[in-house]
């Protein structure tokens, strides 16, 4: 499959998942397990049942592997930031990324409340609604707005720092240059559903990513946790991640 075509296919997902949305009349927790919403449930059907009927193996963080064998590899967060959707806050995305044998292909991240739509493909560039997206050049962290995920244990020398709630966005707000960096400050907390696309969507638009322990990004497992890290320029990334460190250590 093209990439173009590729990319084509998971937008379809994600318009089908925004289909179903629309009739949710619930969007609260499911009482099924711990922070999965009713939004998670639908949305997970819905994406699931399309990538396995267009030939993808699957894994999700709602329902776990599905035909780990298949030559292409979709990972999908149906809902990511389903809390804020629940809340009615306009930042929850649906995110996939597609993996072959070297790794990500493909990725397509859609903000399901404002229908802002990132894409990316294995040396094709990055794009917003269609249009070409590059990073903010800030080199230093007393000059950045940071993304968070959780909070260090003391400040680390940012001029301005967010909490938005859905790192695939948060990501992809690095990669247009909205942000300057990101940060996840909980250990191993993300799967890869979590990260994969806007990793691919932030390198292909020339920004770093990295894991703030060194460990490999890359995960088809659903028991895999990382946190990761990025911004626009080597110099910033640099920075953040020893920051964090530094603060990890005293």
């Amino acid at each position: 499959m093209e990439e173009q075509s590729l990319i084509e296919t998971l937008q379809g997902c994600c318009v089908e998942i925004a289909q179903a949305l629309e009739g949710l009349t619930d969007w609260g927790l499911a009482g099924t397990r711990a922070g999965q919403y009713r939004s998670d449930i639908v949305a997970d059907q819905i994406g699931v049942g399309y990538l396995l009927d267009h030939g993808f193996g699957v894994l999700s963080e709602e329902s776990g592997v599905h035909e780990p064998d298949r030559s292409l590899f979709a990972v999908i967060d149906p809902i990511d930031g389903s809390t804020n959707a629940s809340r009615a806050l306009p930042w929850f995305a649906t995110s996939i990324c597609v993996l072959d044998q070297e790794g990500p292909l493909a990725a397509v991240v859609i903000n399901q409340s404002t229908k802002a739509s990132y894409c990316a493909s294995r040396g094709g560039g990055a794009f917003r609604d269609g249009r070409s997206i590059s990073p903010s050049a800030v080199r230093h962290l007393n000059e950045a707005i940071v993304g968070l995920s959780g909070f260090p244990p003391r400040h680390l020398g940012w001029n301005q720092y967010r909490a938005l709630g859905a790192i695939a966005l948060d990501l992809c707000a690095v990669a247009e240059g909205a942000l300057d960096g990101y940060l996840d400050c909980v250990d191993a907390a993300h799967g890869p559903w979590d990260y994969l696309a806007g990793m691919l969507i932030c390198q292909e638009a020339g920004a770093f990513v990295s894991e703030v322990a060194g460990r490999e990004l890359v995960a088809r497992a659903h028991a895999d946790r990382r946190s990761p890290v990025a911004a626009g320029t080597k110099q910033l990334i640099d920075e953040l991640v020893n920051a964090h460190r530094e603060s990890k250590s005293r």
